[in-house]
């Protein structure tokens, strides 16, 4: 997840993978993790208007603003759920970005900036396209040290005016079931468009207990974005704890589909070089909470995993 959570993909996963490799395998079928949820169930396709009355609101109020860019994050906790939610305004037409974010193969171009997920690729099956992905530590890593996550693909809604895609796993890493990345755009005035991305999760009592024990150690002193309160002093006090790891986790993806989209137009392998140099900036600018590790080291990393993910085929399922 990040340097909080050293795992990508689930903040709750990600966790798991770490004690699970401190106190081995065994422990895999008691960690219940994560169950990322966006909607219990699919529910009605909101109309393309409830999208810009939503971010109208939040940029009347200034609900999660992030320092001077368009960019509102927020978060929400329940006894069982966890969710992220960012909404942005991205200088790109809308049509641009329809068509990349329509496509399946493109989001193995978006996942793999993300500094855990260490694989990803595209495959048509039977019952549609399918994103196998491999989440693993934030260093190089061997593909028979990850684990796989199998998402499957579905855009809800692709119109001129309109875009909803839902990259969705029933099951993950130590028994996590239903992960959810969903994401919204819509056209806005002077050829920019207005996107949501939308990362969920639910957890049981293992869960929890396996993100006290990491948050105790590994994650201890990391914090989020949401301010919670002030200090005598006037400064922010910033959300820590679960919804911390799930804010980092949640801008994290959304920097990397913001930096896929902004590099879209460059040739050939320039494309992958100005995305992985465009998240690194973009995280950099949220050191405090998204600083990993140094942009020479993150740059051969990825381009080592994307080559080898050109290479090896992924595990069949099961």
């Amino acid at each position: 997840m990040d340097t909080t959570s050293q795992w990508t993909m689930h903040s709750i996963e990600q966790l798991s993978l770490h004690i699970a490799s401190l106190n081995a395998r065994r422990w895999a079928p008691a960690l219940l993790l994560a169950c990322l949820v966006i909607h219990p169930a699919r529910a009605q396709i909101p109309p393309p208007d409830a999208l810009r009355a939503q971010f109208a609101d939040l940029r009347e109020k200034g609900t999660g603003q992030l320092t001077d860019r368009s960019i509102y994050l927020r978060s929400t906790e329940a006894t069982d759920r966890m969710q992220g939610e960012v909404h942005a305004l991205i200088d790109e037409p809308f049509e641009h970005v329809r068509q990349e974010l329509a496509t399946a193969g493109h989001w193995c171009d978006v996942l793999i900036l993300h500094i855990n997920v260490k694989y990803c690729r595209a495959l048509r099956t039977a019952g549609g396209d399918e994103l196998v992905s491999g989440v693993g530590r934030k260093f190089d890593q061997a593909l028979s040290e990850v684990y796989w996550v199998r998402f499957g693909f579905k855009v809800l809604a692709d119109r001129n005016d309109h875009l909803l895609v839902e990259l969705r796993a029933p099951t993950g890493p130590l028994a996590t079931r239903d992960y959810r990345i969903v994401v919204e755009a819509v056209p806005q005035a002077a050829g920019q468009t207005l996107v949501r991305m939308t990362y969920s999760y639910g957890f049981g009592t293992a869960a929890r207990w396996a993100m006290k024990t990491y948050l105790a150690t590994l994650g201890r002193g990391k914090t989020g974005f949401s301010v919670v309160g002030r200090s005598p002093d006037g400064q922010p006090i910033r959300v820590e704890g679960v919804r911390g790891v799930v804010e980092r986790n949640t801008l994290r993806y959304y920097l990397a589909l913001q930096s896929h989209l902004q590099s879209r137009g460059a040739p050939g392998a320039a494309a992958l070089q100005q995305s992985l140099g465009l998240w690194f900036s973009a995280t950099e600018r949220y050191a405090e909470q998204l600083h990993e590790m140094e942009r020479a080291d993150y740059v051969a990393m990825k381009l080592k995993e994307v080559k080898r993910q050109e290479m090896v085929a992924p595990p069949p399922p099961g």
